[in-house]
């Protein structure tokens, strides 16, 4: 890795707190993903992003800058990133899945909020992520109470654009979401100086729709038995298509996908085909909350699938690429990003039939439901998914934890104990 001290120091990042972040989690990624027998060799990539992804990555994105291009931070998949990549923006997703300057966070916010919301805060506040600090706007959403009012505060240490997102979904929740699009587009297109044309707007959407497949081709080689590829790794891979340059991601998983073909066709896993298979569903898991999917599989299971932003929800949906004027695309987007079945939405039934033809169409021995501590959206909706699993016969075991790692022992002996029930 080389030396990027520099470029920290310019970018406002406390240095002696960062180095020791990346020394943490440097262990954490060598214990969690490292350790892992049978890794096809395609890993090796996104080993090397995740060793640079405060680095190289970073360096790619200051260069950028220097050339004109703007960079959007996010945090949620109800984002249009079509949008920013059609003014020759750069979107990226932001730090929020690590317990970091959780006192500087206290400060300005209730303890008793989701940890998502405090790592984001105190990412800032304490000045660990460079992603933040290159960032020339954030754009956030309403998604929950917790976020919206966290925003609000946010804003006094960056700029951030708010989108209103619905939160049902009837008509005129559609026109109210087409009206944020068009409002988004405006935004973009004042901060980049660049004017969204339709040909700009197809050819992006092409673009994350070509991501989207690479990903939705790996998460459907998952279903064999034996699973070709670790749910941590798949996982990660996910984690990783936030923060990576779209068209090289799509290149490295597709080639990683034809290795795992080759491995199906050898009916080579990298668990048995006795291996408890778990589908994990809930509230999403940001780069780098890996605790929960580690425990799992350390716990004699393999998950095959991640019902979450980070998986089935972000890339289930596709844009419609056929529209030709601004009005078709933006429509196409509208409707896009309207089939997302995030637990903000009420009522939200199509979640619960979703999670419920994942289990059957994966094979899943049972489903594992993680909500983060107050995440109120998903820890109230887990009572109707719990209910109707159990009236498709299908097990299930609720999660209710944050990104600490103080109760990895008491998760590990509730988890071994599921997982020898179903096995």
């Amino acid at each position: 890795m080389a030396d990027y001290r520099e470029m920290w120091r310019s970018l406002g990042i406390d240095l002696e707190s960062h180095d020791n972040l990346l020394d943490i989690l440097g262990k954490l990624y060598g214990d969690i993903y490292l350790s892992q027998n049978k890794r096809p060799e395609g890993m090796e990539y996104l080993d090397f992003v995740v060793s640079e992804v405060h680095g190289y990555r970073i360096k790619e994105l200051l260069d950028a800058q220097k050339v004109g291009s703007k960079v959007f931070g996010t945090f949620c998949v109800f984002v249009p990133e079509e949008l920013i990549w059609a003014a020759d923006g750069i979107c990226v997703g932001l730090c929020a899945g690590a317990e970091i300057g959780k006192g500087d966070a206290e400060k300005v916010l209730p303890r008793s909020i989701c940890p998502l919301i405090k790592s984001f805060m105190g990412f800032k506040l304490a000045h660990l992520c460079p992603y933040t600090e290159l960032c020339d706007l954030i754009i956030g959403e309403t998604t929950c109470d917790g976020k919206k009012k966290a925003f609000e505060i946010f804003s006094e240490f960056k700029s951030t654009y708010v989108m209103e997102t619905p939160q049902m979904k009837r008509e005129k929740d559609y026109d109210l979401w087409r009206n944020e699009v068009y409002k988004l587009k405006e935004k973009v297109e004042e901060v980049t100086g660049k004017e969204i044309t339709p040909e700009r707007l197809k050819s992006a959407i092409k673009l994350i729709n070509d991501r989207r497949r690479a990903l939705k081709r790996l998460n459907k080689l998952r279903r064999e038995i034996p699973v070709p590829i670790s749910g941590r790794d798949a996982l990660l891979i996910n984690q990783i298509s936030f923060y990576d340059d779209p068209k090289r991601f799509t290149e490295k998983v597709n080639l990683l996908c034809d290795e795992l073909e080759k491995r199906i066709e050898r009916k080579e896993g990298v668990v048995s085909d006795k291996t408890v298979r778990v589908l994990l569903a809930g509230s999403p898991m940001a780069l780098p909350n890996w605790k929960l999917p580690g425990v799992i599989e350390s716990s004699g299971a393999v998950i095959v699938d991640e019902e979450s932003c980070i998986g089935e929800r972000n890339i289930r949906a596709m844009v419609d690429e056929s529209g030709e004027t601004m009005e078709e695309l933006i429509d196409a987007l509208v409707d896009r990003y309207m089939q997302i079945d995030c637990a903000c939405f009420t009522p939200n039934n199509e979640r619960i039939e979703h999670i419920i033809q994942l289990a059957k169409d994966f094979k899943v021995d049972g489903v594992i439901h993680y909500t983060l501590q107050f995440c109120d959206p998903y820890l109230v909706e887990s009572y109707k998914v719990e209910k109707a699993l159990e009236k498709e016969g299908i097990p299930v075991l609720r999660i209710e934890t944050d990104y600490s790692m103080e109760d990895v022992e008491q998760l590990k002996t509730r988890i071994e104990a599921f997982v020898e029930v179903l096995r």
